[in-house]
């Protein structure tokens, strides 16, 4: 059993760490989250490590009374166990008085916490809880708690968080006058070459971003998994970012890193996915078949860690334009796809059983790109009688009609805002 009295310290300290006072930016995510807090489901925020969920635990904090907050991560709760809960909450009744609301930061360093989140929901608590890992959710976790929790995906930040984090007030206006548009393209060129890390892009260091990185790598990767194999997924974790925005296959990447065999790779890329520090995009098909059968695509969760782990940016601004807007498709929880058949498209969007939008993404329309990139779309519009699309560059406007339909060329920044 852990000692009563650490508990104390660790929760009187965190109370008074947690709250000290900072400035940060209000996340897009927040009031959405808010609005399930009128019954007891379990709210849970999982996402890539340092993307900001702490911070929006604190946003919610300021809007709700009666709670009290534990972050797991403190390594003093290495020997907690599944039995040490019932003291931990009668240390936090202490501290904190009787709560209705429990904040629990990376709870799933903790065996079996599952059992004492339901024991909280069976008495009338609402629980919130954080986790760097889509295993949070594992088949335990789920069963014990069907249909009595939800989810939010946290990304490090958008465009608009970007901007508020650096104090501009954008206004629609702001798009069409000269001065103001190129100070955006310059703050979407620097929001581009960064990322979104919070912390980052506060103290600019790199080795920061390395060491997330490692973490994600080694504690979210290497040791939940037990990988013994950690030349190969360094090298894996490499290539992937390096062609981020690019077709693969397993088979391939099997054949590049020397395997005997695809399932390795296949598992290796499940877990980058569960740390949400890579994304596969599947191709899109009436046939389940065909769809997992055709080659993937790949996406970083953020440019902070290209800097770490493969991407010159500089050579590869197309791919980097491509990886913001799939990440701030994700970020809208739509469900996406790409379109390949004699021609390609980036994205497919599709609500439900219907595709009702269609992106390109191209860092300039020029007369080398101009007619693939159209080309592609059109074929896509066609498949999905679909009457209009967008093609997303760095700063171009622009409006194309060919026969009924119509295709609008936006710069990025703007298209960040709709």
């Amino acid at each position: 059993m852990m000692d009563k009295g650490i508990l104390r310290q660790i929760v009187t300290k965190q109370k008074k760490e947690f709250f000290a006072k900072e400035d940060f930016v209000r996340r897009e995510l927040r009031d959405e989250v808010l609005k399930w807090f009128k019954d007891n489901r379990v709210v849970i925020l999982t996402g890539v490590r340092r993307c900001g969920k702490s911070t929006l635990l604190k946003e919610l904090m300021q809007e709700v009374s009666s709670w009290c907050y534990v972050n797991f991560e403190d390594e003093r709760f290495l020997d907690f166990r599944a039995q040490d809960f019932e003291a931990l909450n009668e240390v936090l009744v202490e501290i904190y008085g009787v709560s209705r609301i429990y904040f629990f930061d990376e709870i799933q360093n903790i065996e079996k916490f599952e059992t004492f989140v339901r024991r909280l929901q069976d008495e009338g608590k609402k629980v919130v809880i954080t986790g760097s890992n889509a295993s949070l959710l594992s088949k335990e976790f789920g069963t014990r708690l069907t249909g009595r929790y939800k989810v939010f995906e946290v990304y490090p930040f958008s465009f608009r968080e970007f901007l508020d984090f650096k104090k501009v007030d954008v206004e629609k206006e702001d798009f069409y006058l000269v001065e103001k548009k190129v100070g955006l393209i310059k703050l979407f060129d620097e929001y581009a070459a960064l990322g979104g890390l919070p912390e980052y892009l506060k103290n600019k260091d790199k080795e920061y971003v390395r060491t997330t990185y490692e973490n994600i790598l080694y504690k979210d990767i290497i040791v939940r998994y037990a990988v013994k194999r950690q030349r190969i997924i360094k090298e894996l974790v490499n290539i992937l970012a390096t062609n981020i925005s690019s077709l693969f296959t397993y088979n391939a990447l099997k054949r590049t890193l020397g395997l005997a065999n695809a399932i390795t790779i296949k598992e290796y890329i499940s877990y980058l996915n569960n740390s949400y520090l890579f994304f596969e995009l599947q191709k899109f098909s009436y046939s389940l078949k065909e769809q997992l059968g055709s080659p993937r695509k790949i996406y970083l969760v953020d440019a902070a860690f290209s800097q770490v782990c493969g991407l010159n940016f500089s050579e590869n601004k197309g791919k980097v334009l491509e990886n913001i807007v799939f990440i701030e498709l994700k970020r809208k929880n739509f469900e996406v796809y790409y379109y390949t058949d004699k021609n390609e498209c980036d994205f497919v969007i599709k609500n439900g059983t219907k595709v009702n939008e269609v992106i390109q993404v191209c860092y300039s329309l020029d007369k080398e790109s101009r007619e693939r990139e159209i080309k592609g779309l059109l074929e896509a519009m066609e498949k999905f009688k679909l009457k209009e699309g967008t093609i997303i560059t760095k700063e171009q406007t622009e409006e194309i009609s060919v026969g009924d339909k119509k295709i609008k060329v936006l710069p990025a920044f703007k298209w960040l805002f709709r």
